[in-house]
């Protein structure tokens, strides 16, 4: 817990945090991303409560918090130049904290429930297209080194496979099996096998000849140059590297392979349970934002190529 926070929360309050911490990650099993956000946007709110009111923080006072208080907050996220993306995300760490403490039976608040999210945008998945995804991995397997085979495997997989960058960076030699699936670890350390298509299995046995510690089922799949498991940022550097060497747009991001995989797959006649399942969606909802991509660029086709598309 942030060091300026336990003196300003009452030791009731303290103790919980520290319980709510345990929950997320022992519990919940959320990502070390959604840990961190999570844990400092509470620990925003508290400072801020503590500033505007002048005194500690205890369960009882965070009981009694009115919809004004939540609506300073907010106001004051606003003012600090947060977007709507980025204040709706503190304030769902805020609820996930307080329905914990009333679902435990620690304390209940009446007021948050009537708070609004602020209003968000209706953002679309932005795949790369195929042309880009080769001219990327083309180039990387050019460089013939073994941290470019490396990273040429790594995106390979991301594309081939459609999972998560974190999901692939968590990988040992053993999760690959010899049978053609993957043992993936996803959010919620919910397990999932993903069928790998044959050009990336030779891949990844291709890169497996030259890992330095092929020979050890434990060790990870991806290491980094100076840690045991490459960093997420590291591999997000050279997706960036390649991405301006080739002259490619700025959503030309790891991520986006993931999105590709999925976008790819639904243009080419897989239905949406089977991508559901591919991706680890745990609403089928998440994945019919793919079919709007695919409604969105049939339009765009059809404005570019009609006869009359241009004329009144």
């Amino acid at each position: 817990m942030d060091i300026s926070l336990t003196e300003r929360v009452c030791a009731d309050l303290s103790q919980k945090i520290k319980d709510w911490h345990d929950y997320l990650r022992f519990e919940r099993h959320v990502s070390k991303h959604t840990f961190r956000a999570y844990a400092q946007d509470v620990s925003t709110f508290l400072n801020f409560l503590y500033s505007h009111r002048e005194e500690k923080v205890s369960l009882s006072s965070l009981s009694a918090s009115s919809l004004s208080d939540f609506r300073a907050w907010m106001s004051r996220r606003s003012m600090d130049g947060l977007k709507n993306s980025s204040r709706a995300r503190s304030l769902s760490g805020v609820k996930n904290f307080l329905n914990w403490l009333d679902k435990n039976g620690h304390m209940h608040n009446a007021a948050i429930g009537l708070l609004r999210s602020p209003k968000l945008p209706h953002k679309l998945p932005k795949p790369i297209g195929e042309i880009s995804i080769f001219q990327i991995l083309d180039s990387l397997k050019e460089k013939g080194d073994w941290v470019a085979l490396r990273d040429y495997a790594l995106f390979s997989l991301l594309y081939g496979s459609g999972i998560r960058i974190q999901e692939a960076l968590s990988l040992n030699i053993k999760d690959i099996s010899d049978h053609g699936y993957l043992r993936v670890m996803g959010k919620g350390q919910k397990e999932r096998q993903i069928p790998l298509i044959s050009s990336v299995q030779n891949i990844l046995q291709d890169y497996l000849s030259y890992h330095p510690n092929r020979t050890n089922p434990q060790a990870p799949l991806f290491p980094g140059q100076k840690s045991p498991r490459l960093n997420q940022g590291v591999a997000q550097r050279t997706m960036r590297q390649t991405r301006i060497s080739l002259g490619l747009p700025e959503t030309t991001t790891p991520h986006a392979l993931r999105h590709s995989f999925a976008t790819h797959l639904l243009q080419n006649g897989a239905n949406l349970r089977e991508i559901q399942d591919l991706l680890g969606h745990a609403s089928l909802s998440t994945t019919q934002r793919y079919t709007e991509v695919n409604a969105a660029e049939l339009i765009a086709i059809h404005k570019k190529a009609h006869p009359r598309s241009n004329k009144g």
